[in-house]
């Protein structure tokens, strides 16, 4: 491409008579372990001359106005390979990230020093590249139709953006004498906390049955929002009864019975409208509402009954 330059170099001061010979619009350094300063002693990626590579592009950038992309290592956790100092000089750190087994990819803000970090930009890994998924809840839901027993839909919250989750469960008789419990893209700590309480608070027998739950499209999950869809899937199942259609839940069960509220109930359920659902079950809290009918439950006994009403 006539405007797309390429330059092969490692080399920091080769690469500052490139910018001063272009003047471009747009700087990328891919990636930032590679390049090495003279004068600095250390390999290249090593701590000092990385530290002095990030520092004289950041000097550039400000100097001159052109923005500049760092691309970096990561960890095997996730983490910013190299000195913490790197994510101190630039203004912006982003995460590309996504799981092996799905091709949703995140854009997830880190640091921001001219915004907000609870942006979340979605994409998909395609034959031909990455493009923007506009509507990501539709990759992790299984149907638009009806409503299959055993399943429940719900809203989870990735950073600021409200995307529609099913969650799945079956319930078989055990074949060992000890009842299974196997949880995939959720808190496999407080799922059987969630049945505990289904059975101990609502009267349904969980303990003598085999409980499969999982999430749609291998999205995770471990926020406790979806503790009553995780309840209301399992019931289902027990019942082989379907929830009713265009119906989202959404709540925090306690080890009580009761529902609590969590954040950002209003925009969860705005979303939820927006894709043509029409019923709710939330907990019992102040909700401002447009376009979709939500029932209020104080327990989840209550919330059950009213999956009949």
């Amino acid at each position: 491409h006539d405007s797309l330059y390429l330059a092969a170099e490692s080399n920091l001061d080769t690469i500052f008579g490139h910018v001063s010979a272009l003047k471009p619009g747009l700087i990328i350094v891919d990636s930032v372990q590679t390049m090495h300063a003279a004068g600095v002693e250390g390999v290249a990626g090593g701590v000092a001359q990385s530290r002095a590579v990030t520092a004289a592009l950041t000097t550039l950038a400000k100097s001159t106005g052109i923005p500049i992309l760092l691309v970096g290592h990561v960890t095997k956790d996730g983490n910013v390979a190299g000195p913490r100092v790197l994510e101190h000089l630039v203004d912006v750190v982003l995460n590309f990230e996504g799981d092996k087994q799905s091709s949703l990819r995140m854009l997830r803000g880190i640091k921001n020093r001219f915004g907000a970090t609870d942006e979340v930009g979605c994409f998909e890994q395609t034959a031909t590249g990455i493009r923007e998924v506009s509507d990501p809840s539709g990759l992790f839901l299984s149907h638009r139709g009806s409503t299959p027993d055993g399943s429940a839909v719900t809203v989870a919250m990735d950073g600021v953006r409200p995307i529609l989750a099913e969650v799945q469960a079956l319930t078989v008789d055990p074949v060992a004498k000890n009842p299974r419990r196997v949880v995939t893209g959720l808190d496999s700590n407080r799922v059987p906390m969630v049945l505990a309480v289904l059975q101990a608070r609502a009267g349904e027998r969980t303990n003598d049955k085999d409980a499969y739950v999982a999430t749609v499209g291998g999205m995770r999950i471990l926020e406790t929002a979806t503790d009553l869809a995780v309840a209301l899937a399992t019931w289902s199942s027990l019942h082989e009864k379907p929830l009713p259609p265009k119906m989202v839940v959404i709540g925090e069960v306690g080890l009580a019975g009761e529902l609590r509220p969590v954040p950002g109930l209003d925009r969860r359920l705005a979303e939820a409208a927006r894709l043509g659902y029409t019923r709710a079950i939330v907990p019992n809290t102040k909700v401002t509402a447009t376009g979709i009918k939500v029932r209020k439950a104080s327990t989840l006994r209550e919330a059950i009954s009213l999956l009949a009403s």
